[in-house]
């Protein structure tokens, strides 16, 4: 399997612009139910992600005024991408190297295609250990 296959379902790409406030993307994270979004600028170019872990780190730890900061302020920058065609076991060795929790999807003519988790991973592999089960006990056990 690969991102493609993962995100082909997909109908939302969730994203917010770098020059949205901390407070909304917040808001924004909350509403849609998701943990992280893309940060694009102006031309929809994607120039970072953010997190709610960005958030409690960077910004309420520090006792900082959600109101005033720029989202650009606390993104994470230096990403790690994948393209469509990446396999899904490439994403996994990426997020262990990098002891990340998220990958940007980049497609070269589409650009920002949104993001996968180690969620979503982890939903796929316990699928298909689950396919592998029930095939091996309908071997090992069949109806008579």
């Amino acid at each position: 399997m690969n991102v493609t296959d993962l995100i082909a379902s997909r109908t939302q790409v969730f994203s917010m612009p770098d020059s949205a406030t901390v407070h909304d993307v917040a808001r924004y994270l909350r509403e849609k139910g998701v943990r992280s979004a893309g940060v694009l600028d102006a031309q929809g170019k994607l120039v970072g992600v953010v997190s709610q872990s960005d958030i409690s780190d960077k910004v309420a730890a520090e006792n900082k005024c959600p109101a005033w900061m720029r989202v650009s302020e606390i993104m994470s920058t230096n990403l790690i991408t994948v393209n469509p065609e990446t396999s899904l076991d490439e994403c996994a060795r990426l997020m262990d190297k990098h002891g990340i929790f998220h990958l940007a999807v980049v497609d070269a003519e589409k650009g920002f295609r949104g993001l996968i988790s180690v969620q979503d991973l982890l939903k796929v592999i316990a699928s298909a250990h689950k396919a592998r089960a029930d095939m091996l006990e309908a071997y090992m056990f069949p109806q008579r």
